[in-house]
């Protein structure tokens, strides 16, 4: 073997992030602790978790970064997706669950807990831009979101739906977008894309556990719990809405390309048309199923 292939390989495994394949072990482990138990259901969910939120990555990971139409789009279908998911699937639980403790409300905090925390982690991270952690605001953010919502899976797993199309939708329909946009950003960034396995696999680290344990906390808590898990992916879905202006990460792109102001002002409409589309794509599955 060469000098340079071998520089090459070493390159490759350079790109991997170690807490994004350790996470993916992890998973594996609980896996097996999950089958000896009987907690397939949880199993399930983690697993279909996993596979969308990779499947999403790899695909974001492997789009164009230089094409404005194709950056919007993909961001804007991600992001409307995500916000659809989030006021369908997320909200309602949250919101639920507290109903349940006698206070609806409790939920809510707990969505407002998220979008600020969130907020606050995204606002701060940025003074870290110039030391290297390994991964980005957005993907510390998602794997909250994916670690809180695992804490809640495993506590209601025995009162979960039987699973079917309409779970594997609510799972899919913001684990898969997620997944595309923030890996999109990581490539543009030049980082590895590898850091999702954590949030990818996230739901089932905190979930399995749980179930195995069988823990079982008072609504109230679950309210909040889940409601934060909500919030925060709130956040993150609408960190990720295609942003026209003047220096940001489009316009960026666009400069790379004659009469960027003018297709900026383009880019506004596709943008809007995208997300739109995105949320639609969501309800629309959701009717049919």
């Amino acid at each position: 073997m060469g000098i340079t292939e071998q520089s090459d390989i070493n390159g490759a495994l350079g790109r991997w992030s170690a807490v994004g394949v350790a996470s993916a072990v992890a998973l594996v482990a609980l896996s097996a602790l999950a089958v000896a138990t009987g907690v397939e259901k949880v199993l399930v969910i983690s697993w279909v978790a996993f596979a969308a939120m990779a499947v999403g990555a790899w695909l974001g990971a492997n789009a164009e970064q230089t094409d404005p139409h194709g950056l919007v789009w993909g961001y804007g279908l991600a992001s409307g997706a995500m916000i659809a998911s989030a006021a369908m699937f997320l909200l309602p639980q949250a919101i639920g669950i507290g109903g349940e403790a006698g206070a609806p409300q409790l939920g809510g905090v707990g969505v407002a807990a998220g979008i600020v925390v969130g907020y606050s982690a995204h606002t701060v991270g940025h003074r870290l831009t110039h030391v290297d952690l390994g991964f980005d605001v957005a993907t510390a953010e998602i794997a909250a979101h994916a670690l809180t919502a695992g804490l809640i899976i495993g506590v209601v797993y025995g009162a979960m739906p039987t699973l079917g199309l309409l779970l594997g939708l609510a799972i899919v329909s913001h684990k898969g977008p997620a997944g595309y946009a923030a890996a999109r950003r990581l490539a543009r960034d030049g980082k590895s894309a590898t850091a999702l396995l954590l949030p990818a696999a996230g739901v089932g680290i905190t979930a399995l556990p749980v179930a195995v344990v069988g823990i079982s906390p008072p609504p109230a808590l679950n309210a909040v719990v889940f409601g934060f898990a909500a919030g925060i992916f709130l956040h993150v879905a609408m960190d990720f809405l295609p942003n026209c202006e003047t220096g940001s990460e489009i316009d960026e792109v666009c400069s790379l390309h004659e009469h960027s102001h003018d297709l900026l002002d383009e880019l506004r409409t596709h943008a809007v048309g995208s997300t739109a589309i995105g949320g639609l794509a969501v309800v629309v599955a959701w009717l049919l199923l």
